[in-house]
């Protein structure tokens, strides 16, 4: 964890998820305090992160990554957090992605040092803010994605005028996809414009995205266009450094881009010799889902055969702990839970554990016990999730439910901490996020 943010927090703090701190405490104690989720010492709601199943996450990536011979850098956007970019990293991850100047300013503080933005920069203030950076720490290593022209020659006179030199890799898309060159036009003026500036330019490999498709064989198709445009650029000698970078994979087909660019070999041939560095970017295995993330894992699991051979797979991480707030009529649960506070942009959060503590005339559980399947939230505004529930369901007010997401990126970002538990619910640590 990073000490320096969290004792820099003032003692007696209240924060979101979080209940009062002791006089002498600072945030990075958490651990002393010996709170435990089930007796009411957090408050609620709160998001919470299983260790023992991120530990599981961490591995089984690096592992699946190792078996490919491939690197990973995390895309971490998706968390923000320094303390599981550390974990990240030490488990064996080349560095992180990062989508922004702000973020990759962000990333360097807490102490990433290998970052790929999987974004073009644009505008001074943000190429600014990566030249700052870059002067800090001459072993600060960042390369970031171009598709334009008129973008490099900005990036060229800026980083001219720096006296430094970016490292860009050229980004490649499709038609009707996001960002990313389309035609074969379109490579060659932003060729031409990157040998305009040939002191603060060097262009370093080639970048995708295929996550805009849904379907594996365009993948596929579009994987081997840019393999072969790859190919051809190192035949043209227009790689400056003698290892290219190979990047590509979200969090839903990462294992096709594995299979795909582990096919190329280690080296590209053409008039040098180049050794090629596959990295690739998913970066919501790290707490998994119940949704989107759910069902790719599936197909992993079914179809590719590292994943088939290691024999486990991924497992929800993330989850957001709330009260029933009230139950106003029959068949309907109010949650104390809200857009605020967890995702709802590909599906509700799903109950899936129940715990009653000790409440009044009310006896307590025993132990969390599975939610019924029949408890389904239909609708959410900023703090209350509406739930349908059978008339009959035996749900109390207090009543303590856990809930698993659906895209953990919109989850994390409304929190500022999150609260680490270990199998028995004691908070062993909190994550900070920096959105």
């Amino acid at each position: 964890m990073s000490e320096t943010f969290f004792a820099s927090q003032p003692a007696n703090t209240h924060t979101k998820g979080l209940g009062p701190l002791a006089a002498d405490a600072v945030m990075g104690d958490i651990a002393k305090q010996g709170w435990n989720l089930l007796k009411e010492q957090v408050s609620l709601p709160v998001a919470v992160l299983s260790e023992e199943k991120i530990q599981h996450n961490l591995a089984w990536m690096q592992e699946f990554i190792d078996r490919y011979q491939v690197k990973l850098a995390p895309h971490g956007k998706t968390t923000m957090s320094p303390e599981l970019f550390k974990m990240q990293t030490d488990a064996g991850a080349w560095g992180i992605t990062l989508a922004t100047a702000p973020q990759v300013e962000a990333g360097f503080a807490f102490g990433v040092r290998k970052v790929l933005m999987a974004n073009q920069l644009v505008g001074k203030a943000n190429m600014a803010i990566i030249a700052n950076l870059m002067h800090k720490d001459a072993a600060f290593e960042f390369v970031c994605i171009v598709d334009s022209a008129d973008n490099v020659d900005a990036l060229g006179a800026f980083f001219a005028e720096s006296g430094q030199t970016l490292r860009i890799l050229l980004e490649f898309g499709m038609q009707g996809g996001r960002t990313g060159i389309r035609t074969l036009q379109q490579e060659n003026a932003v060729l031409e414009a990157i040998a305009r500036w040939p002191q603060s330019l060097s262009l370093v490999g080639v970048e995708l995205y295929e996550g805009v498709l849904n379907e594996e064989a365009p993948i596929r198709a579009f994987l081997q266009h840019v393999i072969g445009r790859a190919q051809s650029l190192a035949e043209a000698g227009q790689f400056k450094e003698s290892e290219v970078i190979l990047s590509g994979a979200g969090s839903a087909w990462y294992d096709v881009v594995a299979e795909e660019f582990s096919r190329v070999g280690t080296h590209l041939d053409g008039a040098r010799h180049f050794a090629l560095d596959v990295i690739l970017r998913p970066g919501c295995y790290l707490t998994h889902d119940v949704g989107a993330y759910l069902r790719a894992a599936d197909r992993i699991k079914q179809e590719n055969p590292v994943a088939r051979e290691m024999n486990f797979s991924l497992l929800p991480a993330l989850q957001v702990w709330a009260y029933v707030q009230s139950l106003p009529e029959p068949g309907r649960a109010i949650v104390g839970l809200g857009k605020r506070d967890s995702s709802s942009d590909a599906g509700f959060p799903v109950a899936s554990s129940h715990y009653r503590p000790q409440s009044g005339q009310h006896a307590a559980y025993a132990s969390v016990v599975p939610a019924p399947q029949d408890w389904k939230i239909f609708a959410m505004m900023d703090q209350h999730a509406f739930m349908s529930i059978p008339e009959d369901a035996d749900i109390k007010v207090g009543d303590m439910l856990a809930f698993d997401i659906s895209h953990p990126c919109l989850t994390f970002d409304k929190w500022r901490q999150l609260v680490l538990v270990n199998e028995q619910f004691d908070v062993t640590g909190i994550v900070s996020t920096w959105f």
